[in-house]
């Protein structure tokens, strides 16, 4: 029986996490016991020391003792982790936290390379995407050497033929070296831009036109009896050609070219043979090579460089050239000027079209230009650059920040005029499935896709499906995870930098959830923000779903369907800062409600946030906005009543962040302070002269510095130092404010 009891309680400590004597911060050395695999969620009011027990406690515990399986030489590079003010942690899992912030800054961070979506697209259409040519459309094909012969001899029996192995294709040069070489291998003939001539010591051809030039391998009369023959030259042919042999007919003059890898039969245009890098737009492999695989470039833009025609160059008319100096730059407008017939006090858009031309995006043509250096005088023609070209010379390669930020003033975000945005090179956007390339599906938003990937089994052959059946069984299990979280509306094209904090929370779950891991402690901040009530019930499915594969969910939540759907709440409070720190109810949601604290009256109705009765009706003025077309917004026009509260509200991706973000605040951020950003699509506001200034509030950090505290940010503390600097004390010794800022 002692030994039943024993076992049974063994059973019953290793189903719960304790803590012993947590003080981290404002906690007051409390206790607290944490159901294991469960969706466990702490909550309390804002500083109550939710996020010091559940982040700054048991996950910086968790990771201290991580970091102490390392070597003793491998944690003298990664340093020591301090440990949590907390006496004693007994069951805890391995700790993965899943915080508020941001997944990554850098422009090739997308959902799709976020979730590894994208890494399966890429394996997809390596194994099974069909290649088409970018010059005809037309499906390429590729043969074996065996598929050759044997095509070769259905159609050419009875013909005289003769196997060429491609040397040269469309390029410049005499090609002395190169004859001289296969001559003394023993051929005799070459092809020359479609002519057949002979071999002979010192030939060369024209170094500046462009060449197509083939190696004879073999002359035959083709037949069943050559069959061999034909086998021997063919291998010889590939191994010359790289993977390319063309067949002449002596009779018609016609050409075939059969080829080992990929190829345009009409053409002869050839791909290299597939890998998951082609489809990469962060490969030099797969990526565009105009815009490196961001689909965007930086370009000049002349509404920034020239903000008013009507003013004149000694009037600043050419924004980046500012005043008028003694310097190289203006002494070649000088002599632009005096041969185009114009001076620098005529208003820009009076300056003849050339010579703007000239101005802007330079020339072949030179000006003479004087500097004097000393007591001489040197004189130098000169062609102009261009000023776009300067500017867009400064910002790629100006080795200082300062230069690199005054020349972005006047550039501009563009789609790449190569790709028009879709990041990849032209070959690897001609590899198709079921009629769609890789960045066609990664441009549709999640919910369309996951249609996509259930439909497209229909439309494979049998044996692309025997390839690509547990890769797209991959793609669409990550893909749910997605639509469980609520994230339908996003693209795998969707840069991360724009997300935020709530919707990369939970692609990071969604990620998590994915990996299939077990045994793990899982921890969260506030995953619920920015999603619309609708969605509820999709996050917590997930974290459900999270916790029955045998994990436990730590959330530090505030909303109410999160909290009655857990299976654990930790409430702590009273109060905030040196107020809260104790845990003051705790329990299954049905037992919390009869608990006697502020979350549990609040969420048996016992408080609530009343709705005015009476709504103000702000000072008769509005901004209109009208006929808004950024991103999905479909000529949306607003009139928002000023002198009141306005909310904007709307399901995950309806367009709220658009309208208001990227549309209205950019309007009134270039009508306060000539700001260069670029508003959205629009037609009209109005309203502007009712306002004097705009301010924005976002949930980036306000200040990552140690020494940034409350005090110096509001500026409280500015007063505070000037108090004690006025003192007599202070007067007599002569100290400033600053002898009291740490």
């Amino acid at each position: 029986m002692a030994k039943n009891g024993k076992v049974k309680e063994a059973v019953v400590e290793e189903a719960y996490m304790e803590v012993f004597g947590a003080r981290e911060h404002n906690l007051k050395d409390i206790n607290v016991r944490i159901p294991r695999n469960k969706l466990v969620v702490v909550t309390g009011i804002s500083g109550s020391g939710k996020s010091s027990l559940a982040f700054d406690t048991i996950y910086a515990e968790g990771q201290r003792r991580y970091m102490e399986t390392f070597s003793a030489y491998a944690r003298q590079f990664i340093g020591e982790m301090e440990r949590p003010d907390v006496e004693k942690i007994t069951g805890l899992s391995p700790v993965i936290s899943i915080e508020q912030k941001t997944t990554s800054r850098n422009p090739r961070s997308t959902v799709g390379t976020v979730t590894e979506i994208y890494d399966f697209l890429r394996l997809l259409f390596a194994r099974i995407g069909e290649a088409h040519s970018y010059l005809t459309g037309k499906k390429m094909v590729k043969y074996t050497e065996e598929q050759m012969k044997e095509r070769i001899l259905e159609q050419y029996t009875g013909h005289n033929v003769a196997l060429l192995a491609p040397l040269v294709r469309g390029r410049k040069g005499h090609y002395r070296e190169l004859f001289e070489q296969v001559r003394k291998q023993g051929y005799t003939k070459v092809r020359v831009d479609g002519e057949v001539v002979n071999l002979i010591p010192d030939m060369q051809v024209d170094r500046y036109k462009i060449h197509d030039i083939e190696l004879v391998i073999d002359r035959l009369r083709m037949g069943a009896d050559r069959k061999d023959r034909l086998g021997e030259s063919m291998q010889t042919a590939l191994k010359m050609g790289n993977g390319l042999v063309m067949l002449l007919d002596d009779e018609s003059g016609a050409v075939t070219t059969y080829s080992k890898h990929l190829m345009d039969p009409e053409t002869g245009l050839s791909y290299e043979e597939p890998s998951p890098n082609t489809f990469s737009f962060n490969s030099p492999y797969g990526a565009c090579p105009t815009c490196k695989g961001l689909g965007q470039l930086n370009k000049v833009d002349l509404q920034k460089v020239i903000p008013d025609p009507s003013r004149s160059i000694n009037e600043e008319g050419i924004a980046p050239l500012g005043e008028v100096r003694d310097n190289m730059i203006f002494k070649q407008l000088r002599a632009i000027a005096k041969k185009y017939n114009f001076s620098f006090s005529t208003p820009v858009k009076d300056i003849p079209e050339e010579a703007m031309q000239i101005i802007l995006q330079g020339g072949d043509e030179t000006f003479e230009v004087s500097m004097s250096y000393g007591d001489g005088e040197w004189s130098y023609s000169l062609a102009s650059e261009g000023l776009v070209n300067m500017l867009e010379r400064w910002y790629e390669n100006s080795t200082s920040e300062k230069i690199r930020r005054w020349a972005e003033d006047f550039l501009t975000i563009d789609n790449c005029p190569d790709c028009q945005g879709r990041r990849l090179k032209q070959e690897s956007l001609y590899f198709l499935i079921n009629k769609s390339n890789i960045s066609d599906l990664s441009n549709m938003d999640v919910a369309e896709l996951s249609d996509w990937m259930t439909d497209v089994e229909r439309h494979l052959s049998d044996r692309q499906l025997s390839i690509a059946r547990d890769i797209l069984k991959e793609i669409r299990f990550r893909l749910g995870f997605l639509l469980h979280v609520g994230l339908d509306y996003l693209s795998l094209y969707r840069p991360a930098r724009t997300l935020s904090g709530g919707e990369s929370q939970r692609i990071r779950l969604a990620t998590q959830i994915g990996s299939q891991l077990t045994g793990i402690t899982y921890i969260l901040d506030e995953p619920s923000i920015g999603l619309h009530q609708r969605d509820n019930h999709k996050l917590i499915e997930a974290l459900r779903e999270l916790s029955d594969i045998g994990n436990t969910v730590l959330v530090v939540e505030h909303d109410k369907e999160i909290m009655m759907a857990s299976d654990y709440l930790i409430d702590l409070g009273p109060g905030a800062g040196k107020h809260g720190g104790e845990v003051v109810g705790e329990g299954r949601p049905e037992a919390f409600l009869h608990k006697d604290t502020l979350t549990s009256k609040y969420l048996n109705d016992q408080l609530r946030i009343e709705v005015p009765k009476v709504r103000r009706k702000g000072n008769g003025h509005y901004l209109s906005l009208t006929q808004a077309k950024g991103n999905n917004l479909k000529n949306v026009s607003i009139s928002i009543p000023l002198g009141t509260l306005c909310c904007v509200t709307g399901v995950s991706g309806s367009g709220k962040s658009t309208l208001i973000n990227e549309t209205l605040y950019p309007i009134l951020r270039q009508h306060f302070y000539k700001s260069l950003q670029r508003p959205m699509p629009y037609e009209q506001i109005e309203g502007l002269a009712h306002i004097d200034k705009v301010i924005e509030i976002d949930q980036s950090p306000i200040g990552r510095t140690p020494r940034s505290n409350p005090a110096t940010y509001t500026g409280v503390f500015t007063d505070i130092r000037k108090i004690f600097s006025d003192l007599p004390e202070a007067k007599i010794r002569g100290y400033k404010p600053g002898r009291f800022f740490f």
